[in-house]
């Protein structure tokens, strides 16, 4: 279910769909870095998703994040990274969100 929700988002194998959340989502994260949307951040992580239909397997569910999986520790990095806890609006959080 996640796969198809990162996909109805606009992130698809053949990129990112004009007009969509995907869209609005990549060029509001391009106007707050000044122009670019950064590898690792919440658009590039989502696109590499819904490339690869990868949203289960990289640990983002419906359920939740999965322990020992890469959604958890790029949850933990983040974390550890702003003082203990996954900022509202981070990579972890936004694409968990489009996940569920």
């Amino acid at each position: 279910m996640s796969d198809q929700n990162v996909h109805n988002a606009g992130f698809t194998s053949s990129g990112i769909t004009g007009g969509s959340l995907a869209s609005s989502m990549m060029s509001q994260e391009a106007r707050a870095s000044g122009g670019g949307v950064h590898s690792g951040g919440p658009t590039a992580t989502l696109q590499e998703m819904g490339a690869r239909g990868s949203t289960h397997s990289s640990g983002f569910t419906s359920s939740g994040i999965s322990g020992g999986s890469k959604a958890s520790q790029m949850m933990s990095q983040e974390a550890r990274s702003h003082g203990g806890g996954t900022p509202r609006g981070g990579t972890t959080s936004t694409v968990q969100s489009i996940c569920k």
